[in-house]
């Protein structure tokens, strides 16, 4: 039996665990974006130690269980321009959603809140939409 579907599940429940803890911890949203935006512009200075500890825990945890697992299988395209055009317009993205898929996805949605909801309806349908148009484009991603 494929476990890709557990796997799906313990990450959501990772991701859904450490955003509850975060807010009942902080009494503030765990949105990444916004965490890594106040180190950037320097909002975010009187906590810095905590945002830094929690943008590296979002890079290291998922690493150490890759190596733990024997490494983690992607398909993620080998086309340097395009990740670097993508995670441009993803940054775009989360600035004028005011927020990310961790902010509007599992904290915005989880609380009910209509914006989060809202937010996250149309990131997904724009994902959807652009991997539709560059299949046909590029010819499969």
């Amino acid at each position: 039996m494929p476990i890709d579907w557990i796997m799906g599940l313990i990450g959501g429940l990772l991701i859904g665990g450490a955003a509850a803890l975060f807010l009942l911890v902080n009494g503030r949203i765990m949105g990444a974006s916004g965490l890594l935006g106040g180190l950037v512009d320097g909002s975010g200075r009187s906590d810095a130690g905590e945002r830094i500890a929690m943008i590296a825990g979002l890079i290291v945890v998922p690493g150490v269980i890759a190596l733990a697992m024997g490494g983690a299988q992607t398909h993620l395209t080998s086309n340097m321009g395009l990740i670097v055009v993508a995670g441009v317009l993803v940054g775009i993205g989360t600035r004028l959603a005011n927020g990310c898929t961790s902010g509007h996805g599992v904290c915005g949605i989880s609380r009910l809140s209509l914006r989060g909801i809202i937010a996250t309806l149309i990131y997904i349908g724009a994902g959807a939409v652009t991997i539709a148009a560059l299949r046909g484009i590029v010819g499969g991603l």
